[in-house]
């Protein structure tokens, strides 16, 4: 809904003589509703500004229980009309669910319940008669911004312990006005379901789906300093956002577990990167996360990217990269490591090193080129070799260890002038020629038309049913 600037006020003014009671009365003094502070949760009624009066009560307590209604829907999303002369946006959101510096628990019971945004808001540049406007790329003026929400849940300098669970934020961005691009490319403008900021507390995220927002359905800006903490996301599924699955601009010691990252750009808008998960330290520095049993499907950008910033230490296990229009992976960035994952389509700009420990490495990976294991029935080929692994001339100590490359299509074996292969399993169908050089040791079966000219064989190495002499 589109709101004055005085009926917000109005609202709030209207409802505290109602809530004070109520909460005078509560049996459990950490135990808040949204329905205590006047949402509907019927999935009709806008409760914008039940949700920010629920949220500065739980400020002043400095943490709380805050439990949904099984099963309701609950809508939000409010625009306001810029009236000041160069205001930054032309229709600014309300703040919806912003938490900050709460020192006791924080936890967020969802019980299935969705969060749902309102139809029909703006997304996008607009002038202010609500009409979307075009400007020239890169735009970064002031005036024509509008966006429903910055974030549908913020919690930012929370020191007690925070818990989010069983929770679905839906971002409706299919069912959005959609206005012009801003930034350097995209819409760049905050339309983000769960955001973390700098909370030195322990973070556990459960069981949440987050959806179709016009930036990102994660955001981490997390701590880097300080004693360890548990910073756990498990079984969180973020898909259809218009810019990232999750972005990671700083933190450190993050696990990730039983998560999906999968079809960003594949809704109403797409922004740079478009990946599923982009680490791109920013201020701060990334380091030391952790994948396990995640999957990365079907992004307009790469399923995984790490390119800028200090980042640094990452490691995925049991994971499924699949490049249905974009690479699979681009982990351009020291200490990566990949243990027993899936990788559908191609790697790109891994990190070659001198120091081996820093070498981007990949131990008991399957390589794989078949379109049937994409979502789309398609998959991403790019560059004149069209190789699974297109590690260019910097692949130094580049490590794959115990991999079966099984290249059944379009793709072959990695172009690489001096990475390591050692016990490797190497076939493709294609009859085009790769590249796949560099030091060879352990037992090595390859069967494809290659050049390996150059290659060091420190091990037995059986090349189109021939051992190949060792070197």
């Amino acid at each position: 809904m589109i709101v004055s600037r005085r009926h917000v006020l109005q609202a709030g003014a209207a409802a505290a003589p109602v809530l004070l009671p109520a909460l005078a009365v509560a049996a459990e003094l950490d135990r808040l509703t949204p329905e205590m502070f006047g949402a509907k949760g019927d999935g009709v009624a806008n409760d914008s500004a039940a949700f920010g009066r629920l949220a500065a009560a739980v400020n002043a307590r400095g943490g709380g229980t805050i439990v949904f209604g099984a099963g309701r829907t609950y809508l939000v999303g409010a625009q306001i009309p810029a009236i000041a002369p160069g205001a930054q946006y032309a229709f600014a959101p309300v703040e919806l669910l912003a938490f900050e510096k709460c020192t006791r628990p924080l936890v967020l019971r969802g019980n299935g319940a969705r969060i749902k945004c309102a139809p029909n808001l703006r997304y996008g540049t607009f002038d202010r008669a609500g009409r979307p406007t075009r400007n020239s790329m890169p735009y970064v003026g002031a005036g024509e911004l509008a966006t429903p929400y910055r974030h549908m849940i913020r919690i930012e300098r929370c020191s007690g312990p925070i818990e989010v669970s069983d929770l679905e934020l839906d971002g409706s961005l299919g069912a959005l006005q959609i206005g012009g691009e801003y930034g350097d490319t995209g819409r760049q403008i905050p339309a983000i379901g769960l955001a973390l900021f700098d909370n030195p507390g322990s973070e556990s995220i459960r069981n949440v789906y987050t959806h179709h927002h016009g930036q990102d359905g994660l955001y981490i800006d997390g701590v880097v300093d300080g004693p360890a903490t548990a910073r756990r996301i498990t079984n969180v599924r973020s898909e259809y956002n218009g810019r990232q699955g999750c972005s990671i601009v700083g933190g450190r010691g993050y696990v990730f577990e039983d998560c999906r990252f999968n079809h960003t750009g594949k809704s109403a808008v797409v922004s740079a990167p478009g990946a599923g998960v982009d680490i791109e330290a920013e201020a701060k520095i990334n380091r030391d996360f952790r994948f396990i049993n995640c999957e990365f499907a079907n992004n307009a950008g790469c399923g995984l990217v790490a390119d800028s910033g200090d980042s640094e230490g990452a490691v995925f296990e049991r994971c499924t990269f699949i490049g249905s229009s974009n690479w699979a992976v681009w982990p351009k960035k020291p200490r990566f490591r990949f243990h027993d994952c899936t990788i559908v389509g191609q790697v790109v700009q891994c990190h070659g090193d001198p120091d081996l420990s820093r070498a981007t490495q990949f131990h008991n990976c399957r390589f794989r080129d078949d379109p049937k294991l994409s979502p789309t029935g398609k998959l991403w080929a790019s560059g004149g070799a069209n190789a699974c692994a297109d590690l260019g001339a910097n692949s130094t100590n580049i490590a794959f260890i115990g991999c079966d490359f099984a290249l059944t299509h379009e793709l072959v074996l990695p172009w690489s002038w001096h990475a390591l292969y050692r016990d490797c399993r190497m076939s493709q169908r294609s009859k085009q020629q790769a590249y796949p050089k560099g030091t060879y040791s352990g037992r090595n079966v390859i069967n494809a038309n290659v050049d390996l000219y150059g290659t060091k064989f420190l091990g037995p190495t059986i090349l189109n049913g021939t051992e190949v002499p060792r070197s």
